[in-house]
């Protein structure tokens, strides 16, 4: 616990807490390649997915007559299809070569979702006649999530594909060189999401000014134009794929101009030099999976989320011990128990939609400053990503984790005494400046 604690104070001086961030950005701005861009752009488009969260927040609360108990549960089965990427990236590594429609399929995915709200926005007389609001909300807050788990795991093979394995003139590249290539590649995809984080919630402060004030058919014209704006989400993703397309067959005429052989050219540039084994237990577990979450949720069976919950685990654990069992008793162990760690540091409650409907409610909080809230986590969530990047990189996951539960827990605290009436104290004491 002492260590924590050391860990928490962070004894870097403010000189330093301003230089360490900028020579992290400057250090991957030597390293930024072309072709890291494809995939960047993929995880830009999971970046800006929140632009529409706080006006789908006000849209859900104030006409959908939705609770928040129901939107938690709804959570629950918007959340299965990232227990599903496992599975899900063994299958892009079998079709590795057509690995770009499942971008193509995510992204339509993620357009209907969108439009589906346009359509509750903008004409809902004409979408209930069909079937009723609420479903219509069920239906693409389900969507969205499939169609950014289906990109998420080709964005991460595009990473491996975006990291050369020969250099211009065909010698292998170092496995040194390529493992930091590797590392620079997956530190510029997090900052890819978390920059997304912080462009969209920046567009929220000017789309959402003086929001609450505007009439109510102003304000739906608002929030129509903002779901308009998010359908570049999906083009931004195909975008990634279309020019990692390009990129390829750029090389490769390059290549042909310099007298490479086709099937030179064939070994440069492939990443899989031939497709890997077909691992029906993954396969099959997440099928089963699949099927079973579904069953159980079509047919309305009571304690459904209990019974997923219960066989996904099974699932789970005999696919880990299947893959883990020719591994050597050391390595099994740490993977076993890192697997533990973020298991149960993923699984910790959270307050769910309740917590903003409250700062809605009770504190009075409006659209504008909701994004102004979102502006500061991003950019200190992305400030932080550059200034703990040693100490991530130095410590276990048992560490980090245990850090990161504790500051959670301290940045939780104002919050928790809000509920009890600290603001309406310290305002009593302070003048009303705090």
């Amino acid at each position: 616990m002492i260590a924590l604690v050391d860990s928490l104070a962070c004894p870097m001086s403010p000189t330093e807490l301003l230089v360490r961030p900028y020579r992290a950005v400057q250090s991957l701005g030597r390293e930024m390649r072309l072709s890291y861009l494809p995939p960047l752009m993929v995880y830009l488009a999971a970046g800006v997915s929140g632009l529409t969260a706080i006006v789908g927040t006000f849209f859900v609360k104030d006409y959908l007559g939705l609770s928040a108990e129901f939107l938690a549960a709804l959570g629950f089965w918007a959340g299965l299809p990232w227990a599903l990427k496992m599975p899900l990236g063994h299958l892009v590594d079998l079709i590795w070569r057509w690995k770009g429609w499942l971008v193509m399929a995510g992204a339509s995915l993620i357009a209907a979702s969108l439009a589906i709200m346009i359509g509750l926005l903008a004409d809902p007389d004409a979408m209930r006649s069909v079937m009723s609001a609420g479903a219509w909300y069920v239906l693409s807050a389900l969507l969205a999530p499939v169609g950014f788990v289906m990109q998420d795991v080709v964005a991460d093979a595009m990473t491996v594909e975006a990291v050369p394995r020969v250099d211009e003139h065909g010698d292998p590249i170092g496995e040194d060189a390529r493992r930091s290539m590797h590392t620079t590649m997956q530190t510029l995809g997090r900052v890819a999401i978390i920059g997304g984080s912080v462009l969209v919630a920046l567009a929220n402060v000017f789309l959402l000014r003086d929001a609450h004030l505007l009439p109510e058919a102003q304000k739906i014209d608002v929030y129509v134009r903002v779901h308009v704006y998010a359908l570049v989400i999906p083009a931004v993703s195909v975008a990634g794929v279309v020019l990692a397309s390009w990129l390829r067959r750029r090389d490769a005429r390059r290549l042909r101009a310099q007298g490479v052989s086709a099937d030179e050219i064939r070994r440069r540039l492939a990443v899989h030099v031939e497709r890997p084994p077909v691992n029906l237990w993954v396969l099959g577990g997440g099928l089963a999976f699949a099927l079973l979450s579904l069953g159980v949720g079509i047919g309305d069976v009571p304690a459904a989320q209990e019974i997923v919950f219960v066989a996904s685990m099974a699932i789970i654990v005999t696919l880990m011990v299947r893959l883990t069992r020719d591994l050597s008793p050391a390595a099994r162990e740490t993977l076993l128990g890192t697997a533990l760690v973020i298991f149960v540091f993923r699984a910790l409650p959270t307050a769910g939609a309740g917590q903003t409907w409250w700062m809605i409610d009770e504190l009075g909080f409006d659209q504008q400053f909701l994004s102004v809230l979102a502006v500061i986590g991003s950019v200190l969530t992305l400030a932080g990503l550059f200034v703990f990047r040693r100490f991530m990189a130095e410590r276990s996951i048992y560490y980090i984790v245990g850090v990161l539960t504790v500051v959670a827990t301290l940045l939780s605290l104002p919050i928790v005494g809000m509920f009890y009436g600290l603001h309406e104290w310290t305002a009593a004491h302070t003048g009303g400046v705090v």
